[in-house]
């Protein structure tokens, strides 16, 4: 029985510096076959000509080149023409373990009921390296919050089924509502036992510029907008600025007739 076809989406804009180090990462993997899709996003530095440049020399890869449209728009287009029928996107300055696709293809595959597949992780800065602390999945809990980094695996079919990530949500923390699309009505996470993502510390880093009080409430107002039936079925109302307390103070509201269902 052949191996399913694995494509690993790399969207990438002014990460040129790093591209080389995140390719080396996938093309060591023990696993085969796999793809790699590189989505150049209208890169302003060398991104597009290192990109050009592993190419040539892997037959690998793929390459697009588009004009800038975000990251989630990149991840689509990349998924879009894979040939794979198992995703794994991977941003342009992260890593991945030698094991991770050929340990979480067998846990996707084992279990026909489990849709997404992730791994332990770390996060680095090139000087440290620190364990990355990762609450256990479940549907209450990522109601209140994301514990599923966006390199994870899963099958192409159910990315195609929820619309993939949308590219409307500029806010931030989109992989966060693509899991809560994925995964709110059915399907089980498994979690692998061992470090397989590396996630790079940089100043540029996404969370680091997403992570003001303004774009907070715009991402929670959004997620409240598009999936309110989820956070009243698993917090009896809506997120709330101070996720932790949402199903608590939504119970009192409801409690006291101030929050209607």
């Amino acid at each position: 029985m052949k191996n399913e076809m694995v494509t690993v989406v790399i969207p990438c804009y002014n990460q040129g510096k790093y591209l080389s180090e995140t390719v080396n990462s996938v093309l060591a993997s023990s696993y085969r076959p796999l793809e790699i899709i590189i989505v150049n996003d209208g890169s302003k530095d060398d991104s597009l000509a290192i990109a050009e440049q592993l190419k040539n020399i892997h037959p690998e890869i793929k390459l697009i080149d588009q004009p800038n449209g975000g990251v989630a728009k990149a991840r689509n287009t990349g998924v879009k023409y894979a040939s794979g029928d198992i995703i794994l996107p991977l941003d342009g300055d992260d890593k991945i373990g030698v094991d991770y696709l050929k340990k979480g293809v067998e846990a996707l595959k084992n279990n026909p009921a489990v849709k997404v597949v992730y791994c332990q992780a770390v996060k680095f800065d090139g000087k440290n390296e620190n364990l990355w602390n990762l609450k256990a999945f479940s549907r209450n809990q990522l109601a209140r919050d994301n514990m599923i980094f966006v390199s994870a695996l899963f099958w192409k079919k159910d990315f195609e089924a929820v619309g993939g990530f949308s590219e409307d949500m500029v806010m931030g923390r989109e992989d966060w509502e693509f899991w809560i699309k994925m995964l709110k009505k059915e399907g089980e996470v498994v979690q692998l036992p061992f470090i397989g993502f590396y996630y790079r510390l940089t100043p540029e880093s996404k969370r680091k510029k997403t992570g003001t009080n303004k774009k907070k409430q715009l991402r929670i107002d959004y997620l409240n907008a598009k999936h309110f039936d989820f956070f009243d079925r698993e917090l009896n109302g809506p997120l709330r600025f101070q996720r932790t307390w949402s199903k608590p103070y939504n119970t009192l509201l409801k409690w006291f007739g101030l929050l209607k269902n």
